[in-house]
């Protein structure tokens, strides 16, 4: 079984198209998303429109919580905040009662999936986390494998039973061994902020017990102009680059 892993696609239509058709030729049998499908980017309602035309499930992500409950808003800094409050106008009714009802977490396939950080944190960072405290986290999670979102950095943390490790992930396959627990950062497809403007995401092949990280390129330009025309942040297309 394969299964590709999107996160953190935040309204670039241009970048989650791209990923979507790639997705479509390599061969997957189902589509999970991490959260944080809107937020920053001009066309959140598109986007959620194709989540829910391809029946992609998904978890919530903290700019969904913003939207469903403003007092998270307090916790955003200044230019999340305005691209919410923006956001939230660009956002049909029934695009809001979807997210309503998105669920911190989720389980697919025997695999954790989580926005943030395990093991149903919407709003962690997994650099918050001490090597002691991941410790604990990989003892008590059940699921050999769990992917989050949040950080748009691709990264994958091995537990061995006895030492946390974690290293950047790269463009290409990487092994999973059998003995080992992983928490997997899938990266962004809307906003990747590891020094690579590529929309990013991975393949997760039960069989062969692989991660293949995908970078895909896609219209950047487009996507920057929009934002500027509808008053997003500049910085926000700024960053796309």
């Amino acid at each position: 079984m394969r299964l590709a892993i999107i996160s953190d696609s935040h309204g670039n239509l241009e970048a989650f198209k791209e990923v979507l058709a790639d997705i479509d030729q390599s061969k997957v049998d189902e589509i999970a998303s991490l959260g944080d499908n809107i937020g920053y980017g001009p066309e959140p309602e598109e986007v959620v429109q194709l989540i829910r035309k391809h029946n992609i499930p998904s978890v919530m992500g903290n700019h969904e919580l913003a939207v469903s409950d403003t007092r998270y808003l307090d916790w955003m800094n200044p230019s999340a905040r305005q691209s919410l409050v923006l956001t939230r106008h660009l956002l049909s009714p029934d695009t809001v009662d979807y997210i309503d009802t998105l669920r911190p977490f989720m389980t697919i396939h025997e695999s954790l999936c989580v926005h943030g950080c395990p093991p149903d944190s919407i709003t962690k960072y997994l650099f918050e986390l001490s090597r002691t405290q991941f410790r604990e986290l990989f003892q008590g999670m059940k699921e050999k494998v769990c992917f989050v979102g949040h950080t748009h950095f691709p990264q994958i943390i091995v537990f061995d039973g006895q030492e946390v490790a974690g290293l950047p992930l790269q463009e290409g396959v990487f092994t999973l061994g059998q003995e080992h627990h992983y928490i997997i950062n899938v990266g962004s497809v809307g906003q990747p902020r590891d020094g690579n403007n590529n929309a990013k995401y991975v393949i997760w092949d039960t069989t062969s017990a692989s991660i293949e990280v995908r970078f895909i390129p896609y219209d950047i330009a487009t996507t920057a102009r929009k934002i500027l025309e509808l008053g997003f942040p500049e910085y926000n297309a700024r960053r796309l680059w």
